[in-house]
């Protein structure tokens, strides 16, 4: 058996599969009576993948296999053919899937202590359903709670053929979302710190004028004090003169209305009978 007809052999079957296929299958296809010659499968894989260069798919290997699929540069094209509405998912369920990703085996109340909040049921039944994920065993404590893992499937559906080929978490542009602390020195700010930095710095570059002007108050009074000595004598001269007014004056008996005089000496009066 020529290699040209093992290669059209084994493409055929990589388009007409709805799943990956390992090498195993594709040496499958050949009957044992009549074997492809060893190496050939694996030839006729790689002689498939550079074929492949200028074309609009690609032959790649996942977890499950090899397959076919569409290239990242004509993809937007290309899923005009989908027309049902595309899955999306929450935020827990994101933060609940990378979790169990990252950190398998991890049970359900390992996620609930990373995340602060409960899981919900219904998002592990989505991931199962999904199957991204599944049961892999049971911790050996009171309980025996599962312990989650991803499956071939997950790694299928995002393009990877091992658990290691996921992007470090330093890469990832939201995973500061999830646990915001604050920057350190030198550290870009946030927008939204920021900004508010920048209304602070304003009110901050107002407070000197604000200081300086009661600071030339405080020097104003300061002179207004220092130019009461120089006017004191005087002042003490006219106290002194209002006070002998004041005296002089209650030295003069003010006189009475007769009416009065004569009410009081009739208050006497029975006052002095009584003695």
């Amino acid at each position: 058996m020529d290699q040209s007809l093992i290669n059209r052999i084994v493409e055929a079957a990589l388009m007409a599969a709805t799943q990956p296929l390992t090498l195993a299958q594709l040496h499958g296809l050949f009957p044992e009576e009549e074997p492809a010659p060893e190496g050939s499968v694996e030839a006729a894989v790689q002689q498939l993948t550079d074929a492949c260069a200028d074309r609009g798919v690609e032959l790649v290997e996942v977890a499950s296999g090899y397959r076919y699929q569409v290239k990242a540069d004509v993809h937007a094209w290309v899923a005009r053919l989908w027309t049902e509405r595309k899955t999306k998912y929450t935020r827990a369920t994101l933060e609940t899937l990378a979790l169990i990703a990252y950190r398998q085996p991890i049970t359900r109340g390992e996620i609930e202590q990373v995340r602060g909040v409960a899981v919900s049921s219904n998002i592990i039944q989505a991931l199962e359903e999904r199957e991204w994920i599944r049961v892999v065993g049971h911790r050996d404590v009171p309980g025996k709670p599962a312990l989650f893992g991803t499956t071939k499937g997950f790694l299928d559906y995002f393009g990877l053929k091992r658990l290691d080929e996921l992007p470090p978490l330093s890469e990832l542009k939201d995973i500061g979302e999830l646990e915001p602390q604050l920057p350190l020195d030198g550290a870009p700010l946030p927008v939204s710190i920021a900004s508010g930095d920048a209304v602070d710095g304003a009110q901050d570059e107002s407070t000197p004028d604000e200081s300086t002007d009661a600071a030339d108050d405080g020097n104003d009074t300061d002179d207004g004090q220092q130019s009461t000595p120089a006017s004191g004598d005087a002042d003490e001269d006219t106290a002194s003169d209002d006070a002998g007014g004041d005296a002089d004056d209650h030295d003069e008996p003010q006189p009475e209305d007769d009416d009065a005089a004569a009410s009081d000496q009739e208050d006497r009066a029975p006052s002095e009978q009584k003695q």
